[in-house]
């Protein structure tokens, strides 16, 4: 199976419709930090959104490209309203515009240059502590907008969250300063009382800045919270495969030496079970073989396949009479 076809068949293809979360408890206060576990506030998904699902290009945590710009590390930690716990396994898309403004896929009055492009957006899977990580550049301003980065946080086809985050007035602007031959424009001349989006709050938008030594560039970290308990979410695509297979959760999760991949066949198929790593390779082939219904555990160890530590996203695909179907998790390996 090819790198498209990995991403079609976990459901990450032609899924264009989502539901936004509620604007309940969403913007109570400019000046209260957040303390508790609140959902986040439903945003617009901008004038130049791309569905990234659509493009298997966006499978990927380093999103720069060739764009210039200030490092910056995006990593953000995904929990449940209900009881604001990790949320593992669901997709999280972000993208944002280039130093001096501009978005990639958009070629108009509003947004010239960015037509056929692809910089600056990307997705991946939230781990086992609900963690998931962007490498990308500081971005830059546009007339009409104070400085931000969307996300999407794709729990089911059937529910999603869409919203953005910012940064903090002082320290965006001196990053801007300390590097003026990148960033041209200056200053952002907005502010959150004058942003169309934030201007009903941002208490829960606002991400940290802590400069990293090592890139010369930032971290930055939010928590968001979304509706469910765990990955409750369940649409069409979801119930459809439950009807052919479960996969479990490797355990143990992280793990060192060794890890059990479990699953359940409830129909008579062809099954593949593939291993990819966070830049959209595929680093191995499991498991390829026609099974009967049944109980099924496949033991994985990552010095056997030459794996270094890290993420990787595991995906079982089963093809019967009925069709293709296919569900991916996120697995850490730690060494």
């Amino acid at each position: 199976m090819n790198r498209k076809e990995f991403l079609r068949g976990a459901g990450l293809a032609g899924l264009g419709l989502t539901m936004p979360i509620t604007k309940s408890l969403a913007k109570e206060s400019f000046l209260m930090p957040p303390d508790v576990c609140v959902l986040i506030p439903s945003e617009t998904a901008g004038p130049f959104p791309l569905d990234l699902s659509a493009n298997t290009t966006f499978f990927r945590q380093d999103i720069r490209e060739t764009q210039q710009g200030v490092q910056l590390n995006v990593k953000m930690k995904i929990i449940g309203l209900d009881n604001c716990l990790p949320m593992s396994n669901v997709r999280v898309n972000i993208w944002h515009c280039t130093k001096d403004g501009v978005y990639s896929g958009y070629n108009n009055n509003q947004n010239q240059g960015g037509l056929n492009t692809t910089y600056l957006r990307g997705y991946q899977f939230t781990d086992s502590h609900g963690m998931v990580e962007f490498v990308t550049i500081f971005p830059g301003w546009y007339t009409g907008r104070i400085t931000h980065i969307h996300f999407q946080v794709y729990v089911s086809s059937s529910y999603s969250a869409i919203s953005q985050f910012s940064f903090d007035i002082p320290t965006k602007n001196a990053i801007y300063a300390a590097n003026s031959a990148i960033y041209t424009k200056g200053a952002d001349p907005a502010t959150f009382a004058n942003d169309n989006i934030f201007s009903d709050g941002y208490a829960y938008q606002i991400v940290t800045l802590t400069p990293n030594s090592t890139t010369g560039g930032y971290d930055s970290y939010i928590e968001v919270a979304v509706q469910g308990n765990g990955t409750s979410g369940v649409g069409h695509i979801e119930k459809e495969t439950a009807k052919v297979f479960e996969l479990g959760q490797n355990f143990p999760n992280p793990y060192i030496d060794q890890t059990t991949i479990p699953f359940v066949l409830k129909q008579p198929s062809e099954i593949t079970l593939e291993l990819w790593d966070l830049s959209g390779r595929k680093v191995a082939t499991l498991l390829q073989d026609s099974r009967s219904a049944g109980e099924y555990q496949l033991v994985v160890n990552p010095s056997s396949l030459g794996l270094s530590k890290g993420n990787y996203v595991y995906q079982l695909t089963a093809v019967n009479s009925n069709g293709r179907f296919s569900m991916p998790k996120l697995m850490t390996i730690y060494k």
